[in-house]
This record gives C-alpha cells, structure tokens and sequence, in this order.
C-alpha cells in the first residue's frame, strides 16, 4: 500500500478532491458499500478493475421514487414514520421487508401474510433447520439472478454467494450486477485470499499487473471494535475496552457495563431491539434511554450503574443464543469477527428475548434490598458516588442497590 504512487483512498474517507473522470480506478473489496458505489464509479471512470475476493449476496432493490400522493397523506398523519418503521421491523428478515407490499408498510393492510401454525411448538434446532431450508432458497433465487443478468460466464460463476442467506451482510442493488456488463469494467476474482501485492503502479494478482491511476479501498472495518465508547475510562481508571479485554464483553442490554456509571451505550456489542432494523433498534434504545432518565429523576438520583450478577446473567444469555443459531451464520464475516470473536461478544441473536430482559428490568427496579425470594433489580441508584467507599459497595454486591450517602 506504501509503495503506490497513485492515488488513493478508504471509502469511508472519501476524497473528494480526487477528479475521477476519465480514470483507470481500482477497487479493492465488493461489501455492502461497494456494492453501493461501484454502479456509480461506473459511470464517471474510464476504466474500473474490480478485485473481489468474496461476492456478497446482491438481492433485488426494487426502488421506487415517494409519491406527491404519499406525502401529501403522510403530512396529515401523525406518527406515520415511526408507526412505517415498526410494522417494517414484524417482518422476519430483511429480504421479505424489502419486498414487503406498500399497502402493508402504508398501513392500508394489516398483514403481507398469515402467519403460519405449527401443530406442535418446534425446538430451536427445527427452527434453525426451517430457516436453513428457506436461507438456501433465497441463495439460489440470488443465485440464478446472477445467471440472468451477467453476460459472461466466468464473471457470473464469481459474482455468485457460496455461504448461508444472511450469512454475510445481504445488499439489494439493481444497477450492481449490470454494470459487469459494460465493456470498461472488469472483474478480477483474488478468491480465497485476496490481491497479491500493491507495488509503485497499482495491483499484482497471480502474477498480472494492473496499473491504476486511482486505488480505492472499500475493505471495511473493524466492526465494534473502533468505536468512541471503547475509550470511556471507568471506576478504578480502566477503559471500557481494557474490562472486555480481560473479562470478556460484559454488558446489560448492551447499554449499561458494571462499573461505568451513566455510560449509556447505544447500538454496542449486545445491544438488542428484537429487529434486524437498526433504526428500530435506535428507536427501542432511545425510548429506554428517555425511561431510564425519567426515572432518576423522579428518584433524585444522579447516577445508574448495573450489578454486576446480573450483567453476567445476561453476558451469558448473549453467548447460548449466539451457539444456538450459529448454523446460520457458518461462514467468516465481521458479525463473527472475521471468525475470532467469542460467541455472543458482538451482535445480539436473541431476537425479542432483548425486550423480556428489559421488561424485567424496568418492572423490578427499586432502590432497596430484595429478599431473596424476588427477583433482584438489575440497576442500582445512587444520589452521589464515593468509589472509596467499600462499605457502601457492598450493600450493592449484596443487594444489587448502590445507594451511597
């Protein structure tokens, strides 16, 4: 990378002070961004050389310009996003929410369809099968909308998924899988490993060169791993990534972490919602963000912390629903941390499980010592903090309450 004389940029820093036009452009990856901005280079560039090491499943987007009739009715309609978002987070998986009926996500209908009935309730093992099944469905739909799209054969054969559905971030483009028709761009597959080299003048695979005027990288990024909260510092002078780094990712709801008071982490490791949607996991945060303010407030008090037992408790939640639907997910990707990460440290898998956990949470706060024949409240309170005070930490490890005075 050192060595190319050209230049040269991530696509999450884009430069837009380089003038592409006319350009011999390399790209390095085909993820979920460049799949976005490939389609577009297409069209500026002189040359594009696009160096895929895996294809991503590319899906039908279908887009379609918001009508004037739309607006005008959604002006008059108060709430109508957040109620769109929440009948668009009921649907299942990200394909069939892409694909839902307009009358449906307009809330003219109820239902895009009846939910199926089971004579039996089916164990988590059937229900993983049941999703495979479908999964390797959806794959060959993808699949031989490959076939029909792309003229050359061996550029098709390439661009073609090989893992699970969902496996690996799925995309939805309708102008990706043409653009490898045109006669400017080109299709370098680096399968399995990825370019050889980067030298002075562009990009060396299997032993051909590739000069380029221009070098764009649209390889990713370490997914949770960079991100503004790891740097938060916490009682005893440790950083929220040092206490994950040798404790493991330890979280409650994936907002609160023990021993970071009024540290409220949103869309973090563990960090559920009961939707694939993040926005509409964002809306379910901030609603329980507003709560949990509202409710100090109410109490006069001035800090929130969670205990410790139970962030574990949920730490491991985390983890068994990570192993349980892990068939879904064979495959390297950043949702495992391109196969490194301990299961349930990253994504959360537990579905609307996250809500039960917040419900119980919420319904059994109280700043007191439970009996032992309750359920222990899972936050503590506090009017103000003394880290020193060792007397007052343990009426917390006891009763689960820090109220220190």
């Amino acid at each position: 990378m050192e060595k190319f004389q050209g230049e040269s940029f991530h696509t999450s820093r884009w430069d837009y002070n380089i003038d592409l036009h006319g350009k011999t452009v390399g790209i390095i990856g085909t993820g979920a961004t460049a799949v976005q901005a490939i389609p577009k280079l297409a069209k500026v560039v002189g040359q594009l050389y696009v160096f895929q090491r895996t294809p991503s499943s590319v899906d039908v987007r279908d887009q379609r310009a918001t009508t004037d009739e739309e607006r005008a009715t959604w002006v008059n309609e108060p709430g109508w996003a957040r109620a769109r978002r929440a009948r668009f987070a009921k649907i299942s998986a990200g394909r069939t929410a892409i694909q839902a009926n307009d009358d449906y996500l307009a809330g003219k209908i109820q239902d895009i369809k009846k939910p199926r009935k089971h004579d039996s309730e089916l164990s988590q093992e059937e229900l993983t099968q049941k999703q495979l099944d479908a999964n390797f469905r959806i794959m060959e739909q993808i699949r031989a909308r490959v076939d029909a799209i792309v003229k050359n054969p061996k550029t098709a054969a390439a661009l073609q998924p090989y893992y699970p559905y969902g496996c690996k971030r799925p995309t939805f483009h309708d102008e990706y899988l043409p653009t490898f028709n045109l006669p400017h761009v080109h299709h370098v597959d680096t399968a399995p490993r990825g370019v050889s080299e980067i030298n002075e003048r562009g990009v060396v695979h299997d032993g051909v060169e590739y000069p380029l005027d221009v070098l764009i990288y649209a390889t990713g990024f370490q997914w949770m791993g960079t991100s503004s909260f790891n740097m938060v510092t916490g009682r005893g002078g440790h950083s929220l990534k040092e206490k994950w780094e040798t404790e493991g990712t330890r979280t409650f709801l994936g907002l609160h972490s023990h021993g970071f008071p009024n540290l409220f982490i949103v869309t973090g490791p563990q960090g559920g919602g009961g939707s694939f949607n993040f926005t509409d996991a964002i809306d379910a945060h901030g609603d329980y963000l507003v709560w949990m303010l509202q409710t100090m407030r109410e109490r006069g008090a001035s800090i929130v912390d969670v205990c410790k037992e139970q962030e574990e408790g949920y730490a491991e939640h985390c983890r068994i629903v990570d192993i349980a639907t892990a068939p879904l997910r064979d495959c390297i990707s950043y949702y495992n941390g391109e196969g490194t990460a301990a299961p349930g440290s990253l994504a959360y898998y537990g579905g609307g499980q996250w809500h039960k956990y917040r419900i119980a949470a919420q319904s059994t706060l109280a700043p007191r010592e439970p009996s032992h024949n309750r359920l222990r409240p899972h936050h503590h309170f506090a009017q103000r903090a003394d880290p020193e005070n060792d007397a007052h930490q343990a009426r917390c490890t006891r009763g689960c309450v820090m109220i220190i005075d």
